[in-house]
């Protein structure tokens, strides 16, 4: 589908013409702080989209702890432990030099999603480092994010996409695998069969 100049959007003027302005509920939510509500969300949140901008462009990054993927320090500040991933630390690159971060935060089971807008810096105290251990691993830095605004999301779109509907689940059989993937990727360097029988060992070894 072709776009013809006369119906793009460019102006802001354009925009809220097209879709009016927010009603109350969607703006009387908005917080500056961790409510006691939204504690209650963010403890049982284990999955949460970390979203980063740096010189080279943005970057989004699934993160995923035991139990929940942020821990509140108070009612401004989340602490989000970097546990073991691939070793890019795109993430980390990008806060070292653009503070900004967002989290779309997700709820096993629940239609709601919580977002939250801040800044962020990262720490290697050992002392933070030892609180968040897990089993007996500190990660190797922290992520101290400090809430500017935080406001649940409403549920529609996990709704319309089915995430919690067991009947809309795919079979993991029916997608290419990591190792396929990688194999083709690298013209053949990387043995896609080796890697898919590996890797389960190899991440439960490495899972903090």
């Amino acid at each position: 589908m072709t776009l013809s100049s006369p119906a793009l959007i460019e102006t802001l003027d354009q925009l809220e013409a097209l879709y009016g302005r927010p009603a109350v509920t969607s703006t009387a939510k908005v917080a500056d702080r961790v409510t006691p509500a939204y504690r209650q969300m963010i403890e049982a949140s284990s999955f949460c989209a970390l979203a980063t901008s740096g010189p080279e462009g943005l970057d989004c990054s699934p993160r995923g702890d035991a139990g929940t993927c942020v821990i509140i320090q108070d009612d401004k500040t989340l602490l989000m432990p970097d546990r073991r991933g691939n070793n890019r630390i795109d993430s980390l690159r990008n806060i070292v030099r653009d503070p900004r971060v967002a989290l779309m935060m997700l709820i096993p089971g629940s239609l709601s999603t919580l977002r939250v807008n801040g800044t962020a810096k990262l720490s290697a105290g050992p002392a933070l480092l030892d609180s968040l251990s897990m089993d007996g691993k500190a990660p190797r830095s922290v992520i101290v994010i400090t809430v500017d605004e935080i406001y649940f999301q409403c549920g529609r779109a996990v709704l319309r996409a089915g995430l919690w509907d067991p009947s809309k689940h795919i079979d993991p059989a029916s997608l290419p695998t990591p190792g396929q993937i990688l194999e083709d990727m690298s013209s053949g360097e990387v043995d896609g069969k080796v890697y898919d029988d590996e890797w389960p060992g190899r991440a439960a070894k490495s899972m903090w």
